[in-house]
Protein backbone atom coordinates (compact mmCIF):
# COMPACT_ATOMS: atom_id res chain seq x y z
CA UNK A 1 0.00 0.00 0.00
CA UNK A 2 1.36 3.59 -1.09
CA UNK A 3 1.78 5.67 1.92
CA UNK A 4 -0.42 8.65 1.59
CA UNK A 5 1.40 12.25 0.88
CA UNK A 6 4.55 10.00 0.01
CA UNK A 7 7.15 12.59 -0.74
CA UNK A 8 9.74 11.08 -3.58
CA UNK A 9 13.02 13.66 -4.26
CA UNK A 10 15.16 12.60 -6.81
CA UNK A 11 17.81 15.78 -7.11
CA UNK A 12 19.54 17.05 -4.03
CA UNK A 13 20.74 21.11 -3.43
CA UNK A 14 23.57 19.43 -1.25
CA UNK A 15 25.39 16.56 -2.67
CA UNK A 16 26.79 14.91 0.59
CA UNK A 17 23.05 13.99 0.95
CA UNK A 18 22.91 12.35 -2.45
CA UNK A 19 26.34 10.51 -2.52
CA UNK A 20 26.35 7.22 -3.36
CA UNK A 21 28.70 4.95 -0.87
CA UNK A 22 29.23 1.44 0.68
CA UNK A 23 29.42 0.66 4.52
CA UNK A 24 29.75 -2.02 6.28
CA UNK A 25 30.62 -3.71 9.86
CA UNK A 26 33.01 -5.79 10.88
CA UNK A 27 35.09 -6.83 14.46
CA UNK A 28 38.82 -7.95 14.89
CA UNK A 29 39.95 -11.29 16.87
CA UNK A 30 39.91 -9.55 19.96
CA UNK A 31 36.57 -8.20 19.77
CA UNK A 32 36.65 -4.94 18.78
CA UNK A 33 33.68 -3.20 16.46
CA UNK A 34 34.29 -1.37 13.73
CA UNK A 35 32.17 0.03 11.01
CA UNK A 36 32.68 2.48 7.96
CA UNK A 37 32.15 4.31 4.93
CA UNK A 38 32.96 4.69 1.53
CA UNK A 39 31.61 8.64 0.38
CA UNK A 40 31.33 8.77 -3.05
CA UNK A 41 29.83 11.49 -5.24
CA UNK A 42 31.09 14.21 -7.30
CA UNK A 43 31.17 17.18 -4.84
CA UNK A 44 31.45 17.82 -0.99
CA UNK A 45 29.16 20.53 0.58
CA UNK A 46 31.39 23.57 1.65
CA UNK A 47 32.53 23.24 5.05
CA UNK A 48 32.27 19.34 5.27
CA UNK A 49 34.82 18.41 7.58
CA UNK A 50 35.44 16.30 10.73
CA UNK A 51 32.56 17.30 12.77
CA UNK A 52 32.64 17.08 16.84
CA UNK A 53 29.06 17.77 18.41
CA UNK A 54 29.11 17.90 22.12
CA UNK A 55 26.45 16.95 25.23
CA UNK A 56 24.26 18.94 26.26
CA UNK A 57 23.94 21.07 22.75
CA UNK A 58 20.38 22.56 22.10
CA UNK A 59 19.43 21.42 18.34
CA UNK A 60 16.20 21.26 16.66
CA UNK A 61 14.55 18.62 14.26
CA UNK A 62 12.52 20.51 12.45
CA UNK A 63 13.64 23.75 10.11
CA UNK A 64 16.19 25.81 9.80
CA UNK A 65 16.93 29.60 11.44
CA UNK A 66 18.75 30.00 7.14
CA UNK A 67 15.27 29.89 5.42
CA UNK A 68 13.08 31.01 8.44
CA UNK A 69 11.29 27.61 8.67
CA UNK A 70 12.29 26.98 12.19
CA UNK A 71 10.28 24.46 14.04
CA UNK A 72 11.50 25.55 17.65
CA UNK A 73 8.75 23.20 19.21
CA UNK A 74 10.90 20.77 17.80
CA UNK A 75 14.31 21.55 20.45
CA UNK A 76 15.80 18.70 21.59
CA UNK A 77 19.40 18.74 23.73
CA UNK A 78 21.91 16.18 22.79
CA UNK A 79 22.51 13.44 25.46
CA UNK A 80 25.56 12.12 23.98
CA UNK A 81 28.42 13.62 22.25
CA UNK A 82 29.09 12.26 18.81
CA UNK A 83 31.91 12.56 15.73
CA UNK A 84 32.27 12.22 12.13
CA UNK A 85 32.07 13.97 9.07
CA UNK A 86 29.86 16.85 8.69
CA UNK A 87 28.66 20.81 8.24
CA UNK A 88 27.70 22.95 10.37
CA UNK A 89 26.67 25.07 7.80
CA UNK A 90 22.74 25.67 10.23
CA UNK A 91 23.83 27.47 13.73
CA UNK A 92 20.13 25.57 14.73
CA UNK A 93 21.43 22.00 14.14
CA UNK A 94 24.65 20.18 13.42
CA UNK A 95 24.67 18.22 10.21
CA UNK A 96 26.60 14.68 10.27
CA UNK A 97 26.72 12.30 7.51
CA UNK A 98 27.83 9.43 9.98
CA UNK A 99 29.53 9.22 12.63
CA UNK A 100 30.18 7.84 16.80
CA UNK A 101 29.00 8.78 19.89
CA UNK A 102 30.54 8.72 22.92
CA UNK A 103 28.63 5.23 24.16
CA UNK A 104 29.54 3.52 21.33
CA UNK A 105 26.86 3.89 18.47
CA UNK A 106 28.10 4.53 15.14
CA UNK A 107 26.26 4.70 11.72
CA UNK A 108 25.92 7.08 8.78
CA UNK A 109 23.06 8.17 6.05
CA UNK A 110 23.28 6.72 2.38
CA UNK A 111 21.76 7.81 -0.95
CA UNK A 112 18.68 5.64 -2.04
CA UNK A 113 17.62 6.72 -5.51
CA UNK A 114 14.32 6.46 -6.92
CA UNK A 115 13.40 4.62 -3.44
CA UNK A 116 13.41 6.65 -0.17
CA UNK A 117 9.44 7.74 0.40
CA UNK A 118 8.53 10.04 3.56
CA UNK A 119 5.12 11.73 3.89
CA UNK A 120 4.69 15.34 3.64
CA UNK A 121 3.37 15.72 7.06
CA UNK A 122 4.30 14.45 10.92
CA UNK A 123 1.54 11.86 12.69
CA UNK A 124 0.01 13.03 15.63
CA UNK A 125 1.91 12.63 18.54
CA UNK A 126 5.37 12.09 17.02
CA UNK A 127 8.36 14.35 16.55
CA UNK A 128 9.19 15.74 13.48
CA UNK A 129 12.22 14.76 11.63
CA UNK A 130 14.21 15.97 8.56
CA UNK A 131 15.89 13.45 6.93
CA UNK A 132 19.34 15.14 6.88
CA UNK A 133 19.34 15.35 10.79
CA UNK A 134 18.52 12.28 11.44
CA UNK A 135 21.79 10.92 12.00
CA UNK A 136 22.90 13.73 13.94
CA UNK A 137 19.65 12.69 16.09
CA UNK A 138 19.56 9.60 16.48
CA UNK A 139 23.75 9.33 17.42
CA UNK A 140 23.16 12.21 20.05
CA UNK A 141 20.14 10.86 21.50
CA UNK A 142 20.50 6.99 21.74
CA UNK A 143 23.57 4.83 23.00
CA UNK A 144 22.52 1.32 21.19
CA UNK A 145 21.14 0.24 17.71
CA UNK A 146 17.87 -1.05 19.68
CA UNK A 147 17.39 2.25 21.13
CA UNK A 148 17.27 3.86 17.57
CA UNK A 149 14.64 1.35 16.83
CA UNK A 150 12.61 2.45 19.66
CA UNK A 151 13.30 6.10 19.15
CA UNK A 152 12.13 5.56 15.66
CA UNK A 153 8.88 4.53 16.57
CA UNK A 154 9.00 8.56 18.44
CA UNK A 155 9.24 10.50 15.33
CA UNK A 156 7.98 10.50 11.67
CA UNK A 157 10.68 11.01 8.79
CA UNK A 158 8.91 14.12 7.14
CA UNK A 159 9.68 14.73 3.41
CA UNK A 160 9.90 18.69 4.12
CA UNK A 161 12.49 20.31 2.07
CA UNK A 162 16.08 21.29 3.12
CA UNK A 163 17.61 24.00 0.83
CA UNK A 164 14.79 23.07 -1.60
CA UNK A 165 14.81 19.47 -1.89
CA UNK A 166 14.24 16.23 0.33
CA UNK A 167 17.71 13.87 0.38
CA UNK A 168 16.40 10.30 -0.52
CA UNK A 169 18.89 8.26 1.93
CA UNK A 170 18.63 5.57 4.09
CA UNK A 171 20.65 5.22 7.12
CA UNK A 172 22.85 1.73 8.91
CA UNK A 173 23.99 1.73 12.40
CA UNK A 174 25.93 -0.57 14.45
CA UNK A 175 27.05 -0.98 18.12
CA UNK A 176 29.47 -2.69 20.61
CA UNK A 177 26.50 -5.29 20.39
CA UNK A 178 28.46 -6.48 16.72
CA UNK A 179 24.58 -5.92 15.62
CA UNK A 180 23.82 -3.79 12.46
CA UNK A 181 20.47 -2.46 11.77
CA UNK A 182 19.45 -1.19 8.56
CA UNK A 183 16.80 1.54 8.11
CA UNK A 184 14.75 2.06 4.73
CA UNK A 185 11.87 4.33 4.09
CA UNK A 186 9.98 3.00 1.13
CA UNK A 187 6.55 3.58 -0.12
CA UNK A 188 4.68 1.47 2.28
CA UNK A 189 6.87 2.86 5.25
CA UNK A 190 10.16 2.79 7.69
CA UNK A 191 11.24 -0.81 7.69
CA UNK A 192 14.05 -1.78 9.77
CA UNK A 193 16.09 -5.12 9.35
CA UNK A 194 17.71 -6.60 12.27
CA UNK A 195 20.11 -10.04 11.88
CA UNK A 196 22.04 -8.51 8.89
CA UNK A 197 25.33 -9.38 6.87
CA UNK A 198 26.01 -5.81 8.08
CA UNK A 199 26.60 -4.54 4.61
CA UNK A 200 24.86 -1.46 2.94
CA UNK A 201 25.04 0.15 -0.65
CA UNK A 202 22.78 1.72 -2.41
CA UNK A 203 19.29 0.73 -4.48
CA UNK A 204 17.44 -1.40 -4.38
CA UNK A 205 16.80 -2.35 -1.00
CA UNK A 206 18.11 -4.49 0.90
CA UNK A 207 15.68 -7.17 0.92
CA UNK A 208 17.00 -7.06 -3.10
CA UNK A 209 20.53 -7.12 -2.64
CA UNK A 210 20.03 -10.06 0.12
CA UNK A 211 18.37 -12.21 -2.16
CA UNK A 212 21.01 -11.73 -5.21
CA UNK A 213 23.33 -13.08 -2.75
CA UNK A 214 22.07 -16.47 -3.92
CA UNK A 215 23.82 -15.67 -7.53
CA UNK A 216 27.18 -15.46 -5.72
CA UNK A 217 27.48 -18.73 -3.26
CA UNK A 218 29.43 -20.72 -5.70
CA UNK A 219 32.58 -17.66 -4.81
CA UNK A 220 35.12 -18.99 -2.62
CA UNK A 221 38.53 -18.23 -1.37
CA UNK A 222 40.03 -21.64 -2.56
CA UNK A 223 41.12 -22.36 -6.08
CA UNK A 224 39.73 -24.51 -8.28
CA UNK A 225 41.71 -27.68 -9.03
CA UNK A 226 42.64 -29.59 -12.48
CA UNK A 227 39.38 -29.44 -14.79
CA UNK A 228 39.20 -31.47 -17.79
CA UNK A 229 36.58 -30.67 -20.34
CA UNK A 230 36.07 -32.42 -23.77
CA UNK A 231 39.33 -34.38 -22.79
CA UNK A 232 41.10 -31.78 -22.56
CA UNK A 233 43.04 -31.05 -18.90
CA UNK A 234 43.10 -27.59 -17.56
CA UNK A 235 45.99 -27.00 -15.01
CA UNK A 236 45.96 -23.59 -12.89
CA UNK A 237 47.94 -21.39 -14.05
CA UNK A 238 46.82 -17.80 -11.87
CA UNK A 239 45.61 -17.61 -8.75
CA UNK A 240 41.85 -16.17 -7.64
CA UNK A 241 39.63 -18.39 -9.65
CA UNK A 242 37.80 -19.38 -6.68
CA UNK A 243 36.40 -15.46 -7.03
CA UNK A 244 35.93 -16.12 -10.54
CA UNK A 245 32.32 -13.95 -11.63
CA UNK A 246 32.76 -11.80 -8.46
CA UNK A 247 31.44 -8.63 -10.58
CA UNK A 248 34.47 -5.63 -10.36
CA UNK A 249 31.82 -2.77 -11.53
CA UNK A 250 30.74 0.19 -9.48
CA UNK A 251 26.82 -0.20 -9.35
CA UNK A 252 25.22 -0.46 -5.90
CA UNK A 253 24.73 -4.13 -6.63
CA UNK A 254 27.96 -5.42 -7.18
CA UNK A 255 29.37 -3.36 -4.70
CA UNK A 256 27.38 -5.35 -2.34
CA UNK A 257 28.08 -8.31 -3.56
CA UNK A 258 31.82 -7.83 -3.83
CA UNK A 259 32.00 -6.08 -0.21
CA UNK A 260 29.52 -9.37 1.52
CA UNK A 261 32.32 -11.59 -0.09
CA UNK A 262 35.25 -9.54 1.18
CA UNK A 263 33.82 -9.60 4.61
CA UNK A 264 32.91 -12.99 5.03
CA UNK A 265 36.69 -13.91 3.26
CA UNK A 266 38.73 -11.66 4.45
CA UNK A 267 41.36 -12.05 7.01
CA UNK A 268 40.20 -9.85 10.13
CA UNK A 269 42.79 -7.97 11.96
CA UNK A 270 44.11 -9.15 15.40
CA UNK A 271 44.20 -6.14 17.58
CA UNK A 272 42.09 -2.36 16.57
CA UNK A 273 45.30 -1.23 14.70
CA UNK A 274 45.68 -4.40 12.42
CA UNK A 275 41.89 -4.67 11.78
CA UNK A 276 41.47 -0.56 10.71
CA UNK A 277 44.18 -1.08 8.44
CA UNK A 278 42.16 -3.80 6.51
CA UNK A 279 39.06 -2.27 6.81
CA UNK A 280 40.77 0.55 4.87
CA UNK A 281 42.15 -1.45 2.39
CA UNK A 282 38.46 -3.53 1.89
CA UNK A 283 36.93 -0.53 1.13
CA UNK A 284 39.27 -0.09 -1.80
CA UNK A 285 37.98 -2.82 -3.37
CA UNK A 286 35.01 -1.02 -4.07
CA UNK A 287 36.24 2.90 -3.99
CA UNK A 288 35.11 4.69 -7.10
CA UNK A 289 38.50 5.29 -9.68
CA UNK A 290 38.34 9.02 -10.38
CA UNK A 291 37.28 8.95 -14.10
CA UNK A 292 35.38 5.75 -14.47
CA UNK A 293 32.10 7.03 -12.81
CA UNK A 294 30.89 9.79 -15.41
CA UNK A 295 28.43 12.01 -14.21
CA UNK A 296 25.55 11.94 -16.47
CA UNK A 297 23.70 15.36 -14.52
CA UNK A 298 24.75 17.40 -11.90
CA UNK A 299 21.30 18.03 -10.62
CA UNK A 300 20.48 21.41 -8.64
CA UNK A 301 24.12 23.02 -7.59
CA UNK A 302 23.89 25.83 -5.03
CA UNK A 303 26.17 28.03 -3.54
CA UNK A 304 27.29 25.54 -1.02
CA UNK A 305 28.30 22.74 -3.32
CA UNK A 306 32.28 22.96 -3.89
CA UNK A 307 34.79 20.75 -6.14
CA UNK A 308 32.36 19.60 -8.21
CA UNK A 309 33.74 17.09 -10.98
CA UNK A 310 32.66 15.57 -14.16
CA UNK A 311 33.13 12.33 -12.12
CA UNK A 312 31.88 10.35 -9.05
CA UNK A 313 34.57 9.51 -6.87
CA UNK A 314 35.34 7.99 -3.41
CA UNK A 315 35.48 11.90 -1.72
CA UNK A 316 36.75 10.07 1.70
CA UNK A 317 36.27 6.83 3.62
CA UNK A 318 35.95 6.65 7.36
CA UNK A 319 36.24 3.96 9.63
CA UNK A 320 35.35 3.98 13.77
CA UNK A 321 36.07 1.81 16.52
CA UNK A 322 33.30 1.27 18.98
CA UNK A 323 35.50 0.35 22.08
CA UNK A 324 37.80 3.35 21.21
CA UNK A 325 35.84 5.62 20.19
CA UNK A 326 38.14 6.61 17.22
CA UNK A 327 36.82 7.91 14.23
CA UNK A 328 39.31 7.49 11.44
CA UNK A 329 39.54 8.46 7.75
CA UNK A 330 41.01 9.25 4.36
CA UNK A 331 40.33 10.79 1.59
CA UNK A 332 40.69 10.32 -2.50
CA UNK A 333 44.10 12.05 -2.60
CA UNK A 334 45.71 11.73 1.26
CA UNK A 335 45.28 7.97 2.17
CA UNK A 336 47.24 8.74 5.04
CA UNK A 337 44.83 6.92 7.82
CA UNK A 338 44.04 10.25 10.18
CA UNK A 339 42.52 9.81 13.75
CA UNK A 340 40.47 11.70 16.40
CA UNK A 341 39.60 10.12 19.69
CA UNK A 342 36.36 11.15 20.89
CA UNK A 343 36.90 10.44 24.75
CA UNK A 344 39.64 13.61 24.64
CA UNK A 345 37.05 15.82 23.12
CA UNK A 346 34.60 14.73 25.52
CA UNK A 347 35.58 17.74 28.08
CA UNK A 348 35.00 20.23 25.24
CA UNK A 349 31.35 22.09 25.64
CA UNK A 350 31.49 23.40 22.29
CA UNK A 351 31.20 22.09 18.31
CA UNK A 352 34.65 21.60 16.64
CA UNK A 353 35.61 20.46 13.16
CA UNK A 354 38.99 19.12 11.86
CA UNK A 355 39.95 19.73 8.17
CA UNK A 356 39.84 16.10 6.43
CA UNK A 357 43.14 17.00 4.73
CA UNK A 358 42.12 16.18 0.91
CA UNK A 359 45.59 17.07 -0.55
CA UNK A 360 48.48 14.81 -1.23
CA UNK A 361 50.82 13.49 1.44
CA UNK A 362 54.23 12.01 0.72
CA UNK A 363 56.68 10.91 3.45
CA UNK A 364 60.17 11.26 1.66
CA UNK A 365 62.98 8.84 3.08
CA UNK A 366 66.15 10.42 1.71
CA UNK A 367 67.52 14.15 1.94
CA UNK A 368 66.56 15.20 -1.08
CA UNK A 369 62.90 14.62 -3.09
CA UNK A 370 61.21 17.56 -2.38
CA UNK A 371 58.17 18.37 -4.93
Amino acid sequence: MERKGCTVKKKAAIGDWAAGCSAFSWETEDQRHLWGRNFDFNRIADGSNVTYIPRGRDFYTFGTELEDSLDRDTRQTTDYAAVGVGVLLFPSTPVLYEGINEKGLMGGQLYYREFACFPQEKEDGRLPLQPPFAVTYFLTKCATVQEVIERLQEVTLVGQPLLGTVPTIHWTFSDQTGETIIIEPDQDGVHVYRDTGGVMTNSPGYPWHRLNLLNYVHIRDLDYDERKLGGISLNQCFSGSGALGLPGDWSSPSRFVRLSCLKHYAVKGKTEKEGVAYMFRLFQSVAFPYGMVKVTENGVLTEYDREVTPYDYTVYTSVMCAESLRFYWTTYRNSRIRYVDLRTLLSQDSCLQFELNKEEDFLCLTAQGEY
